[in-house]
């Protein structure tokens, strides 16, 4: 059993991505061109944005959204402290300084309580300028935003939407990466929406901060191609990369989302009164990244995972460690009480091997076994 099945996907839309990756051989042409401006426009459209900007990955998209708006030492960036390791990385490279906020126990995404207190104490303490709320759409949903926006009116900061894992995810059918003032989103291979490497994309309803991004991205240019007006990076989106995406793209946007739900709504039924299944609110869609349950101990959580694995059922923990813990970020100056929703759940949680592709038979078999566990 895979845990996201994509040689399964692949063997499925096999024809359509062989063809779409001689057609980008054939062409001579590897990095930008026809494939890249389409897939732009095709993403832009879907979402409901002005402007999308395709890059080399997630974290370098979120990084020129930071370079875009000049943060640098001395601002504060508030970012969940349970979430991947990129989201407080890009503040951090920039010379910035990652504020951690506690999530929602329900949710997993940030806590807009505590996103206020942290803003008020940073003001407070008077050493560091708010600036910017990163948003985690973890897991596939999308965070608050309505309570988040308040907050950033009210404190004059901006919102970058960090969507890598809320591809496909909605609020009253407004589409995820369309709520920060920059969104951005991953194609690595495993996200709702991936490629056959690394990939991402920005978006954003500015023309100017798109502008800007489009010069980052490609050496800081100017009008044309040896007109460097400003410091860049090298980040694009290959052609073979956008090809592909082109092909998945079509599919999810037809059938892999609604079966993907099927799938978790199908776990929920079975796996409600046993453990504790993840929560939608209402009027809120979620396009599955993972599908995580809690149990109510680490001992729980690790006796489960290796009974899975006996039986050959692959499971993963995401994550073991809240990012006030990580070493690079001189865990040692926080309190034990620090963010006491993200430390715990690092104890809980579990994600279960979810995809489009999966059969009921699979899902029986992983809902029997965890109902016969000792929990």
């Amino acid at each position: 059993m895979e845990f996201r099945d994509l040689k399964k996907q692949y063997q499925i839309l096999k024809q359509d991505i062989d063809a779409a990756m001689v057609g980008v051989a054939s062409s001579g042409g590897y990095i930008g061109g026809k494939y890249v401006t389409e897939l732009e426009g095709q993403l832009a459209d879907y979402v409901g944005v002005k402007h999308c900007i395709s890059c080399a990955n997630g974290t370098d998209a979120l990084s020129l959204a930071l370079m875009a708006w000049d943060i640098k030492e001395g601002d504060a960036v508030f970012v969940p402290d349970f979430t991947f390791f990129a989201s407080a990385e890009v503040v951090a490279f920039e010379g910035a300084t990652p504020i951690f906020v506690d999530v929602e126990n329900e949710t997993f995404n940030i806590s807009s309580t505590d996103l206020e207190r942290k803003i008020q104490s940073v003001i407070a303490e008077g050493k560091l300028t708010p600036k910017v709320i990163i948003t985690v759409d973890l897991f596939g949903l999308p965070a608050s935003y309505s309570e988040i926006r308040l907050i950033a009116d009210r404190y004059n900061l901006l919102i970058l939407e960090d969507g890598a894992q809320g591809f496909g995810g909605a609020i009253n059918g407004r589409r995820a990466c369309s709520f920060g003032d920059i969104s951005t989103t991953s194609f690595f291979p495993a996200k709702p929406l991936g490629c056959y490497g690394d990939g991402g994309a920005i978006f954003t309803d500015n023309d100017n901060w798109a502008e800007l991004i489009e010069s980052l991205k490609v050496h800081g240019k100017g009008s044309f191609k040896y007109d460097n007006v400003r410091i860049g990076v090298n980040s694009r989106l290959d052609a073979v990369q956008a090809a592909i995406l082109k092909v998945k793209f079509k599919a999810f946007r037809e059938y892999e989302l609604e079966d993907i739900n099927k799938v978790a709504a199908k776990y929920t039924t079975l796996l409600q009164e046993v453990v504790d299944t993840p929560i939608i609110p209402e009027n809120y869609y979620s396009s599955w990244a993972q599908y995580t349950i809690k149990l109510g101990s680490k001992e729980q959580r690790d006796n489960l995972q290796m009974k899975l694995k006996e039986a050959g059922i692959p499971s993963m923990v995401y994550y073991p460690t809240p990012m006030h813990k990580q070493s690079a970020f001189s865990a040692d100056k926080f309190t034990a009480d620090f963010c006491p929703n993200s430390t715990s759940l690092c104890q809980r949680v579990l994600a279960l091997p979810l995809h489009p592709y999966m059969n009921d038979e699979d899902v029986n078999k992983i809902c029997d076994l965890i109902k016969v566990i000792n929990l």
